[in-house]
């Protein structure tokens, strides 16, 4: 697994480990549950299945829109009516 560094404030430090000894949890713990709700919030897939199936989903989407705008190629008789 790959490590980074990252730096916070002291005031920033200290409220995440009470946090976490509050929760009785490790920083590592709070960091991985707070990075993906970041990337949940934002519709980033974390693994490589649902990011299959989350490009499987907007291609068929791109595929049937031009189909919608159209109206599918008919149109009602009410619609007639209107014109």
């Amino acid at each position: 697994m790959p490590g980074k560094r990252v730096q916070f404030d002291d005031e920033t430090w200290h409220a995440l480990d009470l946090l976490a000894k509050d929760r009785m949890q490790d920083f590592q713990e709070l960091a991985d549950e707070a990075f993906a709700d970041l990337l949940k919030k934002y519709g980033r897939p974390t693994d490589l299945k649902t990011a299959l199936q989350q490009s499987i989903e907007e291609t068929s989407e791109r595929a049937l829109a031009p189909l919608v705008r159209r109206g599918g190629g008919r149109r009602s008789a009410d619609n007639d009516n209107d014109r």
